[in-house]
């Protein structure tokens, strides 16, 4: 009995040092795991890691700073109206806009007359239009006539914001059916009428197609065909370009802008030309650098103003020169070939077999 009560508490702490055994040994087993992990990851991927740990505790923070930011901006312009002070924040600037009475018509009648492509330029131009009559000092009365088809179909599928566009008046009619006829003036570089002063009472047309030019003197038809007042803008008074002059329908928009803003039609016009049309003021044709003669490729419409056409027809004249004065090949009969003038020359080619 007392042997086996001797061997009794050594077989249990046989058997607790075994356990402990066991259980140091999975926890160094999970240490070298841990460790493992730890090693495969690289310094960068640490500090990658310990960045992006520390910016998911801090979103709150952030959240709450930009709530706190947000509310003082509104304090402070509530401070500033109860002062009378007037606000001037970017969005805020229009207030000090004094709008025009004018009113400015894109024609969109001109939709089946194009492809999709030109439809997404003319939708490009009109965008400009928006966002230039927005920001000018003196806004006009934005009218879109005929608005519907491929251009509507773009506009949606593109920029489905445009049904937010402020100051701007979506009609499906045409023009001609909701202003009164005696007001309308529709603006081509065909018509013999010069324009010289902007008349606020009236509307004046811009004919809203992108077609390089396939249907020239299509707006001044559409204007005799409705028996209302057309001209075109003095660009040839004030303006020399060494390149076709084109105006797409937002340069035709902003010159009238520029004009309500500077009263002067020089200014207004280099105000808004693109400088790779190379255009000069009158007087200063010297200046002309080499300019593009081909339109620009999501700026084409109606509007154009060929004033220098001459300029094709000497190259043309040029050319025909060149091809009297070319050599003219004859031929021997030996099949040596020398210019004219020169029949002296002629040797002894090889008889074709």
């Amino acid at each position: 009995m007392a042997t086996d009560m001797a061997d009794t508490p050594a077989v249990q702490e046989s058997s607790h040092e075994c356990a402990n055994s066991e259980n140091e040994s999975a926890k160094d087993e999970n240490e070298t795991v841990q460790t493992g992990e730890t090693e495969t990851l690289s310094k960068r991927q640490r500090k990658r890691l310990l960045k992006n740990q520390q910016w998911e505790e801090q979103r709150e923070l952030r959240k709450q700073k930009r709530k706190e930011r947000k509310q003082q901006k509104k304090l402070e312009r509530q401070a500033q109206a109860e002062d009378g002070v007037e606000w001037t924040g970017k969005k805020r600037l229009r207030r000090s806009a004094e709008p025009s009475s004018l009113r400015l018509v894109i024609d969109c009648s001109f939709d089946n007359l194009m492809v999709l492509k030109d439809v997404k330029k003319l939708h490009k131009q009109i965008q400009r239009c928006y966002a230039e009559n927005r920001r000018t000092l003196h806004p006009v009365q934005f009218y879109l006539t005929s608005h519907g088809g491929q251009l509507k179909q773009v506009m949606d599928e593109i920029n489905k914001g445009w049904v937010n566009w402020k100051d701007v008046h979506f009609k499906l009619d045409a023009f001609d059916e909701i202003l009164k006829k005696e007001d309308l003036v529709y603006l081509t570089s065909d018509s013999p009428n010069v324009l010289q002063e902007l008349d606020e009472a009236k509307a004046y047309v811009i004919g809203g197609l992108v077609d390089h030019n396939h249907h020239k003197g299509i707006t001044f038809d559409r204007a005799q065909e409705l028996g209302i007042a057309h001209a075109q803008l003095p660009l040839g008074s004030f303006v020399k370009m060494n390149s076709r002059k084109v105006l797409a329908v937002n340069h035709v928009f902003e010159i009238i802008l520029a004009f309500l803003e500077k009263r002067d039609w020089q200014e207004a016009f280099f105000t808004v030309l693109p400088q790779r049309k190379g255009a000069v003021p009158v007087g200063q044709e010297n200046k002309l650098g080499e300019g593009n003669d081909e339109e620009d490729s999501d700026e084409d419409s109606d509007t154009e103003h060929p004033i220098s056409e001459k300029r094709t027809d000497l190259k043309d004249q040029s050319e025909s020169k060149q091809e009297e004065h070319k050599p003219v090949l004859i031929q021997s009969d030996s099949m040596g070939f020398v210019p004219v003038g020169q029949e002296n020359k002629l040797g002894h080619g090889k008889t074709p077999m």
